[in-house]
């Protein structure tokens, strides 16, 4: 999968404009974007339609791209309560695609509280369910936390308990959101399905149990094969009456006490 690292900073750094200007705010032309990166304009596109797929960029026909308006979201987790996270169905394997150690750069050094100029490790692997494709990974986990990460130990077991055992890196929380978004042309290769069929675009932050960032993690898992379910009580809780509730905790969604469970299964 050539060239996978090169649109993994691509991507990057387009959501640090994002992030920096905010909403409504005017992006560099492609032609600017090109030259200062010093990519190929195919490479910056598909780039470029992904965060426009997941409704983070905006073109306007005769004016430019933009950042576009943000989003409305809803925490299923409130009060910092925790969900288990038990293991999806299937047989999972992974497959390393890239393997390099780079610069953390402004936006994931600061996901990841480090330096721009420090050292991650950054992987790009493919997760199998019984032998079948089911999604892209991008990891970025600080180099001086896996000094000696192996290819191996990347695609053999679960790469938590390698970072428990032999890194001595013992997670403990994790931030995720899910959005909806299509895979592009080098996605689909990969993963053997069409251009623009549907996908979950899976983010998460990972912290130890000394609330250390230790890992970010940007996923693409199939449509049509994966889903996410939640067990979530709706009632009331902390001794609070449903009558209690206030009015306007969500539009049109209920107040959520706590959740219990969230998976993935593999269809």
């Amino acid at each position: 999968m050539d060239g996978v690292l090169k649109r993994e900073r691509v991507r990057d750094f387009l959501l640090g404009l994002v992030e920096d200007r905010g909403p409504g705010a005017a992006i560099p032309s492609e032609r600017t974007l090109c030259a200062e990166l010093g990519v190929s304009r195919p490479t910056l596109r598909a780039a470029v339609d992904e965060l426009v797929a997941t409704g983070l960029l905006v073109r306007e026909h005769g004016r430019g791209m933009f950042v576009a308006p943000a989003k409305i979201t809803q925490e299923i987790v409130p009060d910092r309560q925790t969900a288990s996270v038990p293991l999806a169905t299937g047989s999972w394997s992974s497959r390393v695609l890239e393997l390099a150690t780079i610069r953390a750069g402004a936006r994931i050094g600061r996901k990841l509280r480090m330096s721009p100029a420090a050292e991650l490790v950054y992987i790009a692997r493919l997760r199998l369910v019984d032998g079948s494709p089911m999604a892209i990974e991008h990891l970025h986990i600080p180099a001086a936390l896996v000094p000696s990460l192996t290819p191996a130990e990347l695609e053999a077991g679960d790469l938590y308990a390698h970072l428990r055992e032999h890194h001595q890196v013992h997670v403990h929380e994790a931030t995720q959101s899910i959005e909806p978004t299509v895979v592009s042309e080098a996605e689909a290769k990969v993963l053997g399905v069409p251009v623009l069929s549907p996908a979950l675009l899976i983010e998460r932050l990972t912290t130890d149990t000394s609330d250390r960032p230790v890992e970010y993690v940007h996923s693409l898992y199939r449509g049509d094969r994966y889903r996410i379910v939640s067990r979530l009580s709706l009632g009331a809780h902390h001794g609070r009456s449903a009558r209690d509730a206030p009015e306007d905790f969500a539009q049109g969604i209920p107040d959520i006490s706590r959740t219990a469970a969230l998976w993935g299964t593999v269809e």
